[in-house]
């Protein structure tokens, strides 16, 4: 296991300036020096981390370099993007084995186990600004997961070698080595995601309305990542959770999340073969809108996507499927 000190010296610049967060929930207190590497490294400072996470303290550190003077952690103080995360707060295994398997990004520096089942899986990355830092860190959680509020370049992380506080009995921190390489943007193979500032900029613009039509196909980004997590066996009720939280831009989540999670089982299930009563069956619990009928809405919602496998079996053989299609006792329009 790595120790506190040498996660220092392996992550940062020494004379890079970090924030050391150290919280204890229970009566209130934080505090937050501002301290070199070097120093945040040494012996003098370690100890005192060391006595306050003993004494119920959470300790944390900022991920990316502040400037000299800052007396904050805001966007503004940042000075140079050092890393890039994710942090896998549920379902952390089955993410951690996917993100191993993707060829969409290289193999992680750090990985940090903060709880049992829980990680953060870290980056060293140089050349980057803050937003596009942002932008690759809400891509990665749009594709493997993880904590859709963990993605500002601002942000503390915990630390090896303490002790999470949050949990009886408190669970050791414990990181695990990886790559040794320090990373640029081009090293990742995600497409980056606006910030939602802009998102809803571009909308209000384009004088769009933000909740989805009865014909509107759901944005590429998340029409894939849902069918992904689909097609390698997630739940209808995870990934509606899991896109929930990942657009809580939307005025209506639950209602966005539902509907696209739905329309994109039906496709998948259709086209893989399952019969379209049993497709019926597995979305009738999640229509858009709680008044609706669930039964109604999943057989309008299946005869649509029946309509396109008839339309257009090419390209669902092309995506390795097969097909099967049945009638459900509807009319079916070409």
């Amino acid at each position: 296991m790595i120790s506190a000190s040498e996660y220092v010296r392996q992550n940062y610049q020494l004379s890079d300036y970090l924030a050391v967060l150290v919280l204890n929930r229970e009566r209130g207190e934080k505090r937050q020096p501002i301290r070199t590497a070097e120093v945040i490294a040494g012996e003098e400072l370690q100890a005192w981390m060391r006595y306050k996470n003993a004494k119920d303290s959470d300790v944390y550190i900022s991920q990316n370099a502040l400037r000299e003077h800052a007396l904050g952690r805001t966007k503004a103080d940042i000075l140079a993007v050092r890393h890039v995360y994710l942090d896998l707060d549920r379902d952390g295994e089955y993410s951690l084995a996917t993100i191993r398997a993707s060829r969409l990004v290289p193999e992680s520096n750090f990985i940090i186990n903060t709880s049992p089942g829980k990680y953060q899986v870290i980056w060293k990355v140089e050349g980057m600004t803050p937003e596009q830092a942002e932008g690759l860190q809400r891509a990665m959680v749009r594709e493997f997961g993880g904590d859709p509020a963990t993605t500002d370049c601002t942000r503390v992380l915990r630390r090896p070698g303490f002790y999470n506080k949050k949990y009886e009995p408190n669970h050791l921190i414990e990181g695990r080595l990886g790559s040794a390489e320090t990373f640029r943007l081009e090293s990742f193979k995600l497409s980056l995601d606006q910030p939602r500032s802009q998102q809803v900029a571009h909308q209000q613009a384009a004088g769009r309305s933000h909740q989805p039509s009865l014909g509107q196909i759901p944005s590429d980004h998340d029409w894939g990542w849902v069918q992904r997590r689909l097609r390698e066996g997630q739940s209808i009720r995870v990934v509606i959770e899991r896109l929930m939280e990942y657009r809580d831009d939307k005025p209506n989540p639950e209602y966005y999340a539902r509907r696209t999670v739905t329309r994109a089982y039906a496709r998948v299930a259709v086209a893989r073969g399952d019969h379209p009563e049993q497709v019926v069956r597995a979305i009738s619990a999640y229509p858009p809108q709680r008044y609706q009928s669930g039964e109604q809405y999943a057989r309008e919602t299946v005869q649509e996507a029946l309509s396109r496998l008839r339309l257009n079996p090419r390209k669902e053989a092309a995506e390795g499927t097969r097909h099967r299609s049945h009638n459900l006792g509807l009319e079916i329009t070409p």
